[in-house]
C-alpha cells in the first residue's frame, strides 16, 4: 500500500508539471498545487458546461462548431507537444465545451519521456487503463477505444499517437457516433489494428470531403502515414474551417 500511495502521489506530481508548462485558451488552467498533512492538491481554472462525452449522448454537433472544435483541439495538442508533453489519453470525457469554447482536460497519463509497455488484461473498454510503474514501463496506458494500434501492440507512444486518439474523437464529434463501437475489447481491437471506420459522410452527409480526409489521415493505422506534427493539423483544420462547407 505504501508503494501504491508512492506512485499515486508521483502520478500527481507529474500531471501538475504537465498542466503546469501549459498555457494555451484551451487547456484548462493549473493556479496551484499544495499539500495538506497527507493530502496533495490543487487548483484549476473553474469551468461551467459538460463534457464532450455527455454532449455527444444527444448526437452530432453541428458541422461548423465540430469544424471550430477540432481546430482549437488539434492547436491545444500541438502546443502540449511542443512542450514535450505527448497525452495519450485524448477522449470525449477529457474535454470540456464551456461558453468560452472548448477545454482540455487531464494530463495524468502525459508522457514525459519515452516509455515502452505491454497491453493489460482485463475489461478496457471506456476506462483507463491502470499503470503498476509510474514511469511507463511495461505497462500501457490509455483507454481502449482511443488508443493507437501502436498503443495496442505495446510500441513507443509519440505525437503521432495522440494525432490518432484526436482523429476517433473528431470523428464522433463530426458523426455522433463511434469510429470503432464494437462491443467486446477483443472487436475492437482487432478494428482498430485491421479495420478502418465507416466513412463519415457515409453517417453525415454533411461531412466536407477536405474534412473527411484529414480524419482519415489521423486514422492511418501506420503512425508514418499520419499528420506527422499536430501542428500541420491544424493548420489544415483551420484551412478547412475557413473554406467554406463546400470543401
Amino acid at each position: 500500500q505504501a508503494t501504491d500511495a508512492a506512485q499515486r502521489r508521483q502520478r500527481f506530481q507529474r500531471e501538475m508539471r504537465a498542466i503546469a508548462a501549459l498555457n494555451h485558451p484551451n487547456i484548462c488552467a493549473l493556479y496551484d498545487m499544495g499539500l495538506q498533512g497527507d493530502l496533495e492538491f490543487f487548483v484549476m481554472e473553474c469551468l461551467e458546461g459538460e463534457t464532450l462525452a455527455t454532449r455527444l449522448l444527444k448526437g452530432p454537433l453541428p458541422m461548423a462548431e465540430t469544424l471550430r472544435h477540432a481546430a482549437a483541439l488539434a492547436d491545444a495538442v500541438a502546443l502540449a507537444h511542443r512542450h514535450g508533453i505527448v497525452h495519450r489519453d485524448i477522449k470525449p470525457g477529457n474535454i470540456m465545451l464551456t461558453p468560452s469554447g472548448i477545454k482540455h482536460l487531464d494530463f495524468g497519463l502525459a508522457k514525459l519521456t519515452v516509455t515502452t509497455g505491454r497491453a493489460a488484461e482485463g475489461g478496457l473498454g471506456d476506462l483507463p487503463t491502470r499503470s503498476t510503474d509510474i514511469t511507463g514501463e511495461h505497462t500501457i496506458l490509455g483507454t481502449l477505444r482511443y488508443m493507437a494500434p501502436e498503443q495496442l501492440e505495446g510500441r513507443e507512444a509519440d505525437a503521432r499517437t495522440d494525432i490518432f486518439a484526436l482523429g476517433v474523437v473528431l470523428y464522433e464529434m463530426a458523426t455522433g457516433q463511434r469510429a470503432f463501437p464494437h462491443q467486446s475489447d477483443a472487436a475492437m481491437i482487432s478494428a482498430i489494428l485491421t479495420q478502418d471506420p465507416v466513412p463519415m459522410v457515409d453517417r453525415q452527409p454533411q461531412t466536407p470531403r477536405n474534412f473527411q480526409f484529414a480524419v482519415e489521415v489521423c486514422l492511418a493505422k501506420n503512425p508514418d502515414d499520419r499528420w506527422q506534427s499536430a501542428h500541420d493539423l491544424a493548420r489544415a483544420l483551420t484551412w478547412i474551417r475557413e473554406s467554406g462547407p463546400g470543401s
